[in-house]
């Protein structure tokens, strides 16, 4: 069963009506967004210990958290917005008692308690909301649930195709507080044009000005590149974009 154009263009990105049609139409194949566990594994082992407990947010039919219980992680809670993809994964993975998948909407956790993760990973919902209806507050609500959900200290790590200059602002949304730190991946398979891969290490955090911006003349390998954003939860700070800079990002 395919869904047709009209089919998807009735529901938005955060409707569960889209979701719920899509993965019944998909059937059981699985499919990572952006990246594989194998690729994000160094920043994950690097900000994330494995005793933590860890929110992995629109999660659908991914295998990311089952790579990452392979890899020695043991607590991790998984929920989407479909109930039908989330209890298709339930059912793939009962025999795996560190993967657990809820049915919920990444706008209203409430379900949980404040501060009850160390770590909220997030490959590609953000950027779903921002492409949906009611984008802008969609995306607030998610990211103050983020904010209310992680222990001080705690990071949320946004795996994106936003650049700085529309997700400094919006990571910094009033409430929110984060000491960030970013790194940027080539899709996968991508190859320079010399033939050969970058010489520079993808573990090199990326360099921000005062106002979190990509520095002057700073030129992207690959123009399609993902952006990782590791956001470690500050209290009664201010984040990049909101010290000195947020009339120059308005």
């Amino acid at each position: 069963m395919m869904m047709s154009s009209s089919q998807r263009n009735a529901y938005s990105y955060g409707d569960a009506l889209y979701w719920d049609a899509r993965y019944l139409a998909d059937g059981s194949a699985s499919f990572d967004w952006y990246q594989r566990y194998s690729a994000l594994r160094p920043f994950v082992r690097k900000y994330v210990p494995v005793s933590a407990g860890v929110l992995m947010v629109g999660c659908g039919n991914a295998v990311m958290s089952e790579d990452m219980v392979k890899d020695g992680y043991i607590d991790i809670m998984n929920i989407d917005i479909s109930s039908v993809v989330t209890e298709m994964m339930r059912k793939k993975y009962t025999h795996i008692p560190q993967l657990r998948y809820m049915q919920m909407d990444v706008r209203d956790m409430s379900f949980f308690d404040d501060e009850s993760f160390d770590c909220v990973i997030d490959k590609g919902t953000l950027d779903s909301l921002m492409c949906g209806v009611d984008a802008t507050l969609s995306a607030s609500r998610m990211l103050e649930e983020v904010n209310r959900l992680l222990r001080p200290g705690g990071i949320y790590m946004l795996i994106t195709y936003g650049d700085p200059s529309v997700r400094i602002p919006r990571l910094n949304q009033p409430g929110c507080s984060w000491n960030i730190i970013l790194y940027i991946i080539p899709r996968p398979g991508f190859q320079s044009h010399g033939g050969c891969s970058s010489q520079r290490s993808i573990m090199e955090p990326v360099p921000l000005t005062k106002c979190g911006q990509l520095p002057a003349g700073f030129v992207l390998e690959d123009p399609d590149s993902h952006y990782i954003y590791v956001c470690e939860k500050e209290h009664g700070l201010l984040g990049i974009a909101q010290r000195d800079c947020s009339s120059a990002l308005k």
